[in-house]
């Protein structure tokens, strides 16, 4: 068949190449200059199997209402004059019991599994270099509260199949020594020795580079106008190239909608609509000024919620989730208080290792904005729409990378009218 994907990013090239794998005929449409520019281009770099848990949980609602006014809220829901913001909300609300939680859960373990077995199987078969470490992800807790309930997450996790877990102090600095310089806070912390950490940018680059020498087109720099519906299927996807205005029609036997956080707007031209909403988050990826004190385990700090990855001879610091549009401005108080924090939290956890200086006192801290889409759930959107040729690879949150090799494999497979072996939700089936 002849597919059209939209959307460069982690999922959609993994899309493009495992149908191309399977033999179709593939193109890419890609807005920016190059795979993997926008909300792929510089997240936590975690693959994190044992650490899904969604967002929305029992404890949820009190601690959004204790955030809604911190700058530095691990998630900040900021309210907008938007019905979309708010019917996300409260389908998100709907979501915070323990049944609910556990059922969420599932899927995206289930997912996260069978997309970590699709990331090892492309890297072997590929040999793509990512900065990868084969380290396990730490967990780090620094309220005893927070520990206690961090065991019943473990044990959750284990019961899915992950073997994520609880370890005293001591052994996490057995695991990774850096974390030594800041053992007095440390009360306990979990580890999973199968997770791992590299560059999604890097990967997915890489991937499309692999795509292209396998014969997908891939065609940057061009916007997506409309979806063309002739009666109840897509006969086309109408572009406009960038550097001359020019309007294309392209036709395809199948069209998939992998635009991140801007799907759910695309697909509402057409009447399918999908409750994914943007989660903007940040990250800054510092120079090592102290290679030796780094750590190599990739990291999660449980009290501020960022992760701490090494990606060569610098140090990735991500976090925190706001709520709030589609706006990617890192100029506004707001932003600029989570940027600090990300810098003042490295400082704190490991003091010298790296160069956090901002711009104005001659740093090059790298400050970066993403916008996360997410659905209530935390579990993507992957399937057939109920417009014919239409399908959906989306939603992924936090975790495209983490679900990024197995939602493309996933896709494949179900346009090629198998099921996935997974327990998995997936639309149209």
């Amino acid at each position: 068949m002849k597919i059209i994907v939209m959307g460069a990013g982690i999922i959609g090239v993994s899309t493009a190449w495992h149908l191309a794998q399977r033999g179709h005929e593939v193109t890419v449409v890609e807005r920016q200059s190059g795979a993997a520019m926008e909300t792929s281009f510089a997240n936590a770099a975690q693959i994190s199997v044992s650490y899904c848990e969604p967002w929305a949980n029992p404890e949820a609602p009190a601690k959004l209402l204790k955030w809604m006014f911190r700058s530095d809220a691990p998630l900040l829901f900021r309210p907008r004059l938007d019905w979309r913001q708010w019917r996300w909300g409260l389908e998100f609300l709907s979501q915070c019991s323990d049944t609910a939680f556990r059922r969420n859960v599932e899927q995206i373990v289930a997912l996260g599994a069978y997309s970590h077995a699709a990331l090892k199987d492309i890297v072997q078969g590929t040999g793509i270099a990512y900065n990868r470490l084969e380290r396990g992800i730490a967990h780090y807790y620094t309220d005893q509260k927070s520990f206690d309930a961090a065991a019943e997450a473990a044990a959750l996790m284990r019961s899915f199949g992950v073997d994520r877990q609880v370890i005293r102090p001591s052994e996490l600095f057995a695991i990774e020594p850096a974390y030594r310089s800041f053992a007095d806070h440390i009360v306990g912390a979990t580890y999973t020795a199968s997770d791992e950490s590299g560059d999604a940018r890097v990967f997915t680059q890489e991937l499309a580079r692999r795509c292209a020498a396998a014969g997908v087109q891939f065609v940057y720099e061009h916007d997506i106008v409309r979806l063309e519906k002739t009666g109840g299927e897509i006969s086309a996807v109408k572009l406009r190239k960038r550097s001359t205005g020019e309007l294309l029609s392209w036709r395809a036997d199948a069209f998939v909608v992998a635009c991140g956080s801007w799907s759910a707007p695309l697909l509402r031209t057409v009447g399918v609509d999908l409750s994914i909403y943007p989660g903007k988050g940040y990250s800054a990826t510092f120079k090592l000024l102290k290679p030796e004190l780094a750590p190599w385990v990739s990291t999660i700090d449980d009290e501020v919620k960022c992760a701490i990855s090494r990606l060569g001879d610098t140090l990735r610091v991500a976090g925190t989730i706001e709520v709030a549009g589609y706006s990617l401005s890192l100029d506004t108080p707001l932003a600029r208080a989570r940027c600090q924090m990300l810098a003042d939290r490295i400082e704190q956890v490991l003091p010298g290792v790296c160069d956090t200086r901002n711009e104005a006192q001659g740093g090059q801290p790298n400050f970066w904005a993403g916008l996360r889409p997410a659905t209530p759930t935390n579990i993507p959107c992957i399937g057939r729409t109920q417009v014919g040729k239409l399908w959906v690879n989306a939603g992924h949150g936090t975790l495209g990378w983490t679900h990024g090799a197995g939602s493309g494999k996933a896709i494949a497979e179900l346009i090629d009218g198998q099921r996935p072996e997974l327990r998995f939700g997936f639309l149209g089936i």
